[in-house]
């Protein structure tokens, strides 16, 4: 099969923990043991997110004043380069030598009329307390919009930026190459460099963060994928998440799926991206835990989503 790989910004870089490097090297090496089993028996793409690092590759440059600090697009390109040697190290660690790899660089099209430019809505960068995001606020240009965090509830507050929805793969042609001579791809990492043709027909990157769900849903689509897996830290998609009446959907289909609400900021856009997919294309996708990929792909782990199924849950009290 050929199967498109969404790896979350969170099951690359544990919620809370400390964005360093070896943290991220160490969270990738985990992800790289659940993606071996697949690679090797499948042909596989992995997109991956980027929030917590582009967020924090702004605040270095931001840090540097001598000049201006880098753009969002020149982030997101920096981000993808560095997580992509990450998952080609890691996972070539644990498969046979004769494997090929190949981090591409991805340029993904918006429309530059996207309503998102004035409603930023994604949310990167690390937390901040309140004196805190008003001074970067003040200081820097950037939207701040409040999280609530933790048992004690405290206010807290990240950058958020405009999120357009990706229309075309720049890269789709040597993606494609690259795959039928073996080799696993990993691309459209973050949701891609966000590009707009100008009226003259030229590319020029812009200020923004395309979701990496959405994007990953356009790659598998063009590339006519068997099978989306949307990877995230939790075990599947949760009715009543964070209460005593917490139910996690096992299988269900693209209609019954998009007559729920989900949180903007956490599962609304892989549930999104899933529907999105399944209904285009007439196949599967499943959101569920990294370590349950194998099992998400035959309906016996996370959340199964494909055409005309019977909704099913459990109901657990594990999340209350």
């Amino acid at each position: 099969m050929r199967i498109v790989v969404a790896l979350g910004g969170n099951a690359l870089l544990r919620r809370g923990e400390p964005m360093t490097a070896e943290n991220q090297r160490s969270s990738i090496r985990t992800a790289a043991q659940a993606l071996q089993e697949l690679a090797q028996k499948h042909q596989l793409i992995l997109s991956h997110g980027n929030g917590p690092q582009v967020g924090l590759l702004a605040l270095q440059s931001a840090a540097y004043t001598a000049v201006e600090s880098y753009p969002l697009d020149v982030l997101d390109a920096e981000s993808e380069g560095m997580i992509g040697y990450l998952i080609e190290q890691e996972l070539g660690n644990v498969l046979p030598p004769d494997q090929p790899f190949a981090t591409l660089l991805t340029m993904i099209e918006v429309d530059p009329k996207d309503p998102a430019f004035q409603n930023p809505s994604k949310p990167i960068g690390p937390l901040y307390r309140k004196e805190e995001a008003e001074k970067l606020a003040q200081e820097r240009g950037w939207a701040m919009k409040a999280e609530i965090q933790g048992a004690s509830m405290d206010q807290q507050f990240r950058r958020i930026v405009p999120s357009p929805l990706p229309q075309r793969i720049i890269e789709l042609r040597p993606i494609r190459w690259l795959l039928e001579k073996g080799v696993i791809v990993i691309c459209a990492g973050g949701g891609g460099i966000p590009t707009v043709l100008d009226a003259d027909g030229k590319l020029r990157g812009v200020e923004a963060v395309i979701d990496k769900d959405r994007a990953s849903a356009l790659l598998a689509r063009e590339l006519e994928a068997d099978c989306l897996l949307l990877a995230t830290d939790v075990d599947a998609v949760y009715l009543n998440w964070g209460t005593p009446k917490a139910q996690a959907l096992r299988r269900t289909s693209p209609k019954q799926l998009a007559e729920l609400e989900f949180a903007a900021g956490s599962m609304a856009p892989k549930v999104s991206a899933a529907i999105e997919f399944v209904e285009k294309t007439g196949k599967i996708a499943a959101i569920g835990a990294l370590a349950d990929l194998s099992g998400m792909l035959i309906g016996e782990a996370g959340t199964f989503i494909q055409p005309e199924i019977e909704m099913t849950s459990d109901i657990t009290f594990s999340h209350s």
